[in-house]
């Protein structure tokens, strides 16, 4: 594959690159600059896109260098951290489907991602999400395969922590109301 057919595949992308910067950033409009900007450098650098490199994990890598830059700049001219938007999440979410019990577990789990660090949350959007393999991630993101698998078991892990420690409270404050009435 050679940046020859770069332009041709970019609209077939938009959308898997659009959810993407989404997710990331948080917000309609900063995802849609994102998602913009990130097709320029492609186009203006498809040229560097190599044989056997796969285009939507080149793609991704864009999005998430320019996204990174992004915060970069925004902290330097704000001296403030950047706090994650979870308004955007209703958004995307599909909710003419499931039912209610499973709207409040996708809710849950939803909740937990975002408290995952910025790396394990990354890498669990670019494999659990977006379906890329470990080798496409680690690629998107400029790391070892090994280093994508080690995040996305620290991520899974918290995720089955917090999910669990809900449980227990609601086990908790369940058997706390029927002690009282007895």
């Amino acid at each position: 594959m050679t940046g020859a057919n770069l332009p041709n595949m970019l609209p077939t992308m938009l959308p898997r690159l659009w959810a993407f910067a989404l997710r990331l950033c948080g917000d309609q409009h900063d995802a849609e600059d994102l998602v913009q900007k990130a097709c320029v450098r492609a186009l203006e650098r498809e040229h560097q896109l190599q044989p056997g490199t796969t285009p939507l994990s080149w793609m991704f890598s864009i999005v998430h260098s320019i996204w990174i830059n992004e915060l970069r700049a925004r902290r330097v001219r704000s001296r403030s951290s950047i706090e994650w938007d979870d308004d955007f999440l209703d958004m995307v979410a599909d909710r003419t489907t499931g039912t209610p019990e499973e709207h409040v577990m996708n809710g849950q789990i939803i909740n937990a991602v975002q408290r995952l660090s910025e790396s394990q949350r990354l890498v669990m959007l670019l494999i659990a999400v977006e379906g890329l393999s470990y080798s496409e991630a680690a690629e998107a993101l400029g790391v070892p395969v090994g280093t994508v698998m080690s995040r996305l078991s620290r991520a899974r892990q918290a995720i089955g922590s917090l999910l669990g420690e809900r449980e227990d409270q609601k086990t908790k404050s369940a058997g706390s109301g029927k002690e009282s009435r007895s």
